[in-house]
């Protein structure tokens, strides 16, 4: 169900229909409207339009550096479970190797036994 939120952002209200969650929206809207009051409050010379163009470039800056760090965090994810791969192979073949020699070895205390015997 889509929420209507109404948003102020530097004293211009805007009607936002989101899936999201009203206090999520608003969360968003209460953070833009800050950083464009902080650039316009920096500068006499920044207008609303100013501000709301650095203060877009700035998040879509945020927004690529966070996809590529997560980009790079899942390369290193899967690097990590195919690295466990291989290492859970290996144990898995040196179990078998270790149990292969001990079947040899019981073999080989059993004709060792027999000679014994003799």
């Amino acid at each position: 169900m889509k929420n209507k939120v109404r948003l102020n952002v530097c004293g211009t209200d805007y009607y936002i229909a989101s899936e999201d969650d009203e206090s999520y929206i608003r969360s968003i809207g209460d953070e833009v409207d800050a950083r464009m009051n902080e650039m316009m409050s920096a500068s006499d010379r920044v207008s609303t339009t100013m501000a709301a163009v650095l203060c877009a470039l700035s998040y879509a800056d945020e927004c690529k550096k966070a996809n590529a760090a997560s980009d790079s965090l899942r390369s290193q994810i899967k690097a990590y479970v195919e690295e466990s791969e291989r290492s859970r192979l290996e144990a898995d073949e040196a179990k078998s190797e270790i149990e292969r020699l001990r079947r040899e070895l019981q073999g080989v205390r059993l004709r060792l036994a027999e000679l014994d015997d003799r």
